[in-house]
């Protein structure tokens, strides 16, 4: 039997993840260096140094930022004392936050104007989590798995809403639903599915790669969720081994000892040139068959922040998010 790869796709950046990026590269090229970025943009450790070397800063707040600089924030979202915080120090801030989150944000306040409290799927500590409950203080208590649920207390059980970090497993998050529904029996649904696409495509393509994989490597970074939750699940769907790398020179050649099929997949936040290194890798050692596994195509895009598209436009450069 030859060696061989399967490539689970979608492969290479999301929608939010590229209209993140390449604000960063669009402010830097339009108003120099240089340019300020509260929290990773994306969590990806290449894409941030490739943006270090352009001349982007890094920074935990604003605080760090000079008075009056120009600060991008990250895809995952902040919360409205982050913009306060912001408007305070006189900061010239372009909001690059997925719109996926933006939804969930929206969501969130329409439930407290209703005074309805909202139990938040995710994971503590996690940027994405902290915006969305800082759009209602008081009003959110944080699932970080079901073992707690049984503890949670509420006003009126009749008055409580689930909603969830975009880029969570979609079995976790069914099972937590689940488990949530079972205690508050009257819990109400956010409008719309609130899990990434291009979290959910991925997974998708990854359960049908790990029963036939000896071997699963998944391109991405340690602190992104969906690309752990990758490594996760093609464990729970049944290769013997996956590993999580963030570059090809990471793989290590004792992996491939006995192994016939390896399934390469990637987070949302990984440039599509990641997967490919791994891939010339992998051909440099026999593994030169590659079959494509398809969830589904992603054609998405979002247009890039308000703030940005008009400067763009005053200098009479391009607005679109491909070049």
């Amino acid at each position: 039997m030859s060696k061989r790869v399967l490539l689970a796709a979608p492969r290479g950046y999301c929608a939010g993840v590229d209209r993140a990026v390449i604000t960063v590269e669009k402010a830097l090229d339009l108003y120099g260096a240089p340019i300020y970025v509260r929290k990773q943009i994306v969590h990806n450790k290449h894409v941030v140094a490739t943006l270090e070397a352009r001349g982007a800063i890094f920074v935990e707040e604003t605080d760090e930022v000079p008075e009056g600089a120009r600060v991008v924030f990250s895809a995952h979202g902040v919360s409205p004392q982050v913009h306060e915080d912001a408007a305070r120090r006189n900061l010239l801030t372009i909001d690059a936050t997925c719109p996926l989150v933006t939804k969930v944000h929206q969501e969130a306040r329409k439930f407290v104007s209703e005074d309805i409290e909202i139990l938040l799927i995710g994971h503590e500590g996690h940027e994405e989590v902290d915006g969305t409950a800082g759009e209602a203080v008081g009003m959110v208590q944080l699932v970080d798995g079901v073992e707690h649920i049984k503890d949670l207390k509420v006003k009126d059980e009749n008055k409580v809403a689930w909603l969830t970090q975009t880029t969570l497993s979609v079995d976790e998050t069914l099972t937590t639903v689940a488990a949530l529904r079972k205690r508050f029996p009257n819990i109400i649904d956010p409008p719309s599915d609130d899990i990434c696409y291009a979290t959910q495509n991925r997974q998708v393509a990854i359960k049908e790669i790990a029963p036939q994989a000896d071997l699963v490597l998944v391109v991405g970074s340690t602190n992104s969720s969906n690309s752990v939750r990758l490594v996760e699940v093609a464990k729970e769907y049944g290769t013997p081994n996956a590993y999580l790398i963030d570059f090809a020179a990471e793989a290590k050649e004792e992996w491939l000892v006995g192994v016939e099929i390896v399934g390469v997949s990637s987070g949302a936040s990984v440039p599509e040139i990641l997967v490919r290194d791994l891939l010339a890798w992998l051909a440099e050692r026999g593994f030169n068959d590659v079959e494509t596994i398809t969830a589904m195509e992603e054609s998405l895009l979002f247009s890039l922040p308000p703030e940005l598209r008009k400067d763009l436009k005053a200098a009479g450069r391009s607005t679109a998010t491909h070049s």
